[in-house]
C-alpha cells in the first residue's frame, strides 16, 4: 500500500478534515500546508497528486499517536523514521489506537479475513527476530476496513 493510500483512509476512518490533519502533522513535528495534504490525498492518476514519502508518513503517525494517546512524559516526540514498511505502520497505528492482539484480530474479523494470534506477533517483532514476518499489503488493508466498519458506524 502507498503511504497516499495509508493517508486516505485514515482520514476517511477518523473523519478527519483538512484542520485536524494539519494539527496531526505538527503534533509528529512537520509543518504542511492545506495545499500538500489536498495533494496527498488527490487520487494517483490526478496531475495535482504528489506522493507523501515515509519520513512525511512517518511525522503523521507520530503525531496520531501523540493525538491519541498523548505526549511522552518528557514532553519528547519520536524522531519519524526515514523509511517506512507496512509492519511500522501497522504497529504506528496499533500503539495510536491502543490495540491488543485480541483487539485487532477483531478488527480484522469484521472483513471476513482470518488471522492468528501468532500471525499477528510475527509481524511486531524486530525484523532480526528468526519469527519475524513481513505485513503485506493484503493484512494492512483488510486492518484498515475493519477499523473503517468499526469507527464509522460509530460516526453514523
Amino acid at each position: 500500500m502507498t503511504n497516499n493510500d495509508v493517508l486516505r483512509r485514515v482520514r476517511y476512518i477518523f473523519d478527519l478534515n483538512d484542520k485536524a490533519m494539519i494539527e496531526i502533522f505538527a503534533l509528529g513535528q512537520l509543518e504542511v500546508t492545506r495545499e500538500q495534504i489536498s495533494q496527498w490525498l488527490k487520487k494517483d492518476d490526478d496531475p495535482d497528486y504528489k506522493n507523501c514519502h515515509d519520513k512525511q508518513m512517518a511525522s503523521f503517525l507520530n503525531g496520531f499517536i501523540v493525538k491519541r494517546r498523548g505526549a511522552k512524559e518528557d514532553g519528547s516526540v519520536p524522531v519519524p523514521e526515514k523509511r517506512l514498511n507496512n509492519n511500522m505502520i501497522f504497529m504506528k497505528l496499533k500503539i495510536a489506537l491502543n490495540l491488543k492482539a485480541e483487539d485487532i484480530i477483531e478488527v480484522i474479523s469484521l472483513t471476513e479475513f482470518r488471522l492468528g494470534k501468532h500471525e499477528l506477533s510475527a509481524f511486531f517483532r524486530k525484523s532480526d527476530h528468526k519469527h519475524y514476518r513481513d505485513c503485506k499489503d493484503q493484512v494492512l488493508r483488510n486492518f484498515l476496513n475493519g477499523l473503517m466498519l468499526r469507527h464509522r458506524e460509530k460516526l453514523e
